[in-house]
């Protein structure tokens, strides 16, 4: 990547997105659009940048809204220059089983995590595709392959971002554009969304399993950004999840049942009434990490998933073959 790139990133006010923001103000000396809604988190973030080397431009606006996502693109090519790298971070989520989800609620966080990183792509696209050239980073995650309990509304809408990416990819090689997408997925991080993610459980919510850190995970999209591949996986667990789901899905769904109803709570009661950031950003709280901090984990990433899958196709043509054969014998006259 050459020196000083153009970056937009949503989601950049807290967590994975402000994190990745100053990872390429660091390393790159990056020009870097901030999108977010909370326009006092992000001239926070825009002071970081600056100090760290890089250049920011506050774009305060909700990603479902499409016309304000292109007019910020427009303001940003008009102040640095086209844009070389746009990183989809932003997600609002809610947790509860999900019979306690209410209709506005699914589609807030539809409009969010799914339409707003669509809408991003495609503003994205409509920079780069004329151009021929730039990288989307679309952050994803482990529970795009692998739901899980108390989350349906928020593995919903990533694996619909799957999808559409997947439909994406096939129709760039079709023009054979070099415009490239990577999906980065990511394992359990500990970010802000734990204390002001809307919740209908009895007590606190709590990331499931290993958690890492955000600047881990930002060290990675920038290793994304810079050797764009399909995809990459980030975290022993997050490949664990992704493979155990291809395989043996059924032992995932009981183990799940088990295991991650409990496992996403802590000992702490939660506060009826308390603010959260589902329809309104909540002000006070942005930073880069949660609580959850220790221990810290050292990331594993999985560069290109391809050879995994390999890995897993070889394992379940073993595992068909092996039952067509049993199939085969009972079947058999003797």
């Amino acid at each position: 990547m050459k020196s000083g790139p153009v970056v937009c990133i949503t989601g950049a006010s807290a967590g994975v997105g402000r994190a990745t923001a100053l990872a390429f103000a660091a390393r790159h000396k990056a020009s870097i659009g901030l999108i977010a809604r909370s326009r006092d988190a992000l001239e926070t973030v825009r002071r970081e940048v600056e100090r760290l080397g890089g250049r920011g431009l506050v774009l305060p606006l909700d990603v479902s809204d499409a016309q304000a996502l292109s007019a910020a693109a427009d303001r940003l090519e008009q102040t640095f220059g086209p844009v070389d790298v746009w990183v989809n971070s932003a997600m609002v989520t809610v947790f509860g089983p999900v019979t306690a989800l209410t209709p506005e609620e699914l589609r807030r966080v539809t409009d969010v995590t799914y339409l707003g990183s669509a809408y991003g792509i495609q503003t994205a696209l409509r920079s780069m595709r004329p151009r021929g050239r730039g990288t989307i980073i679309q952050v994803g995650s482990a529970l795009a392959h692998r739901s899980i309990p108390l989350q349906a509304a928020y593995c919903g809408a990533k694996h619909a971002i799957v999808g559409f990416v997947d439909s994406l990819r096939s129709e760039l090689l079709h023009d054979g554009s070099r415009v490239r997408i990577t999906m980065v997925q990511l394992p359990a991080v500990n970010t802000p969304q734990f204390e002001w993610a809307r919740s209908h459980m009895p007590h606190r919510a709590r990331p499931m399993g290993t958690v890492f850190q955000p600047e881990d995970i930002a060290h990675a999209i920038l290793h994304a950004a810079e050797h764009p591949k399909r995809d990459y996986w980030l975290g022993t667990t997050t490949v664990e999840a992704i493979l155990g789901n291809s395989l043996l899905p059924g032992v995932g769904d009981r183990y799940l049942a088990h295991a991650a109803v409990e496992g996403q709570e802590t000992e702490e009661r939660e506060r009826p009434g308390r603010p959260d950031n589902l329809f309104q950003p909540v002000e006070g709280l942005h930073r880069t990490r949660g609580r959850f901090g220790l221990p810290r984990h050292r990331l594993r990433l999985v560069a290109g998933a391809g050879a995994v899958r390999g890995t897993a196709l070889m394992a379940g043509l073993v595992l068909a073959g092996g039952f067509g054969y049993l199939l085969g014998s009972v079947r058999s006259p003797r």
